[in-house]
């Protein structure tokens, strides 16, 4: 039995199983389930090509399939290699589901409407060989990364890293991204990358922050923190090329739910102590994997859902069908509450077969809808637009 080969082999197979067939994160195997089926669902390619094509050429060219373990082990890696095809067939067609929630929610004819200057360079194919040969890498050698700039007095959970192009065009928009991590854990510079390296390749300035964390900070200290982070956008980055009366709010999870109710609680002087007449309002928001219901222990005045108004910016919600964190029917409850509040579009891109962090790779439905975030903040931008000019 080719003791080493079986192990990658059957660490592949159980994250390919897990991804398939995701446990919710409450049950007593929810926990590995998350782990192992994450990044199974999110690069198949990879899985395929270095932890089961590579690993099984090699123990056949090492001689090591001459026993009937040894074939074992190969009919296991075959049987996870369909596994892992129905997974990637999955991904394949997440670009045309996510362009038919941008008609939904934006229009049939939004790509027309987006002004010339900002449709231009707009990406309609995946970076393919990003996504099978380097999905982990999310560096871009033509943005620089300004790292563990202060925007309050709490240490190092008030740092913020700012990401710009290295010519540092002017007038950039903004893009500000929270963690994730149930407001207990995480860190910037850890999600959504692959989305911060894009736009700010594109000519944004983006912004990736810490905040405070539970238990120490409880709500609202970490909106107070997102509002904060906004105000000091809109005091500094000019330093950096930005044009910060753009601003949209992203955030993964935990930083998904902060960036709604930064959204829908523009100015809001309750949330703004010490800093009131600050301007923390934004352009628009993007609701990635996010999570929906109220804060521990406190009443439903604390989640966005008991937030929505007609006034309600732009939103983009993203979710995938597969979160073992956050059932999909809490993102449904939201979009369909907000759309039938709000004056302003609201895009839902349900994800087929996504798990919950689904922001973390260059994978091909991530990258799908990196691509859909730049149009609908483009389309965003056009609108604003051309209210200012009528």
């Amino acid at each position: 039995m080719p003791v080493g080969y079986l192990f990658t082999v059957a660490l592949v197979a159980i994250g390919t199983l897990f991804a398939l067939r995701p446990v919710p994160f409450s049950r007593p195997l929810g926990r590995p389930s998350y782990y192992f089926g994450l990044a199974a669902n999110e690069l198949p390619f990879a899985a395929f090509l270095w932890l089961l094509l590579l690993p099984t050429a090699l123990a056949f060219a090492e001689g090591d399939i001459d026993s009937a373990g040894g074939w074992a082990v190969v009919a296991l890696a075959a049987v996870t290699a369909i596994g892992l095809a129905v997974i990637a067939y999955r991904a394949l067609g997440e670009r045309a589901r996510i362009e038919r929630a941008m008609d939904v929610g934006l229009g049939a004819g939004w790509r027309a409407a987006i002004d010339a200057d900002l449709s231009a360079g707009l990406r309609r194919r995946p970076p393919l060989a990003r996504v099978l040969l380097l999905p982990i890498f999310r560096r871009r050698l033509d943005v620089r990364r300004v790292a563990d700039l202060a925007y309050g007095d709490a240490g190092r959970r008030n740092l913020l890293d700012l990401y710009h192009h290295r010519s540092r065009p002017s007038g950039a928009p903004v893009m500000i991204h929270l963690h994730g991590g149930g407001y207990s854990g995480g860190h910037k510079n850890s999600q959504s990358l692959p989305l911060l390296h894009h736009l700010a390749g594109r000519g944004w300035v983006c912004v990736s922050a810490n905040y405070r964390l539970r238990p120490q900070a409880q709500h609202p200290d970490h909106l107070i923190d997102l509002k904060k982070i906004i105000a000091w956008v809109r005091e500094h980055a000019h330093e950096y090329g930005a044009d910060p009366s753009t601003l949209f709010v992203a955030g993964s999870s935990a930083g998904g739910h902060m960036a709604a109710l930064a959204a829908l609680t523009q100015n809001d002087p309750a949330f703004q102590p010490g800093f009131e007449d600050a301007d923390t309002s934004v352009t628009g928001a993007i609701y990635l994997n996010g999570w929906y219901g109220a804060y521990f222990g406190q009443g439903p005045e604390s989640s966005p859902l008991a937030r929505i108004a007609p006034d309600a910016p732009p939103f983009l919600v993203a979710h995938g069908d597969l979160d073992p964190l956050v059932p999909v029917t809490d993102a449904r409850q939201f979009a369909d509450r907000l759309r039938r509040t709000s004056a302003n579009p609201v895009v839902y891109a349900e994800l087929r077969g996504g798990n919950h962090a689904f922001d973390l790779y260059h994978s091909l439905r991530f990258e799908a809808l990196v691509d859909a975030i730049e149009g609908f903040t483009a389309w965003v931008r056009s609108q604003e637009r051309r209210a200012v000019a009528g």
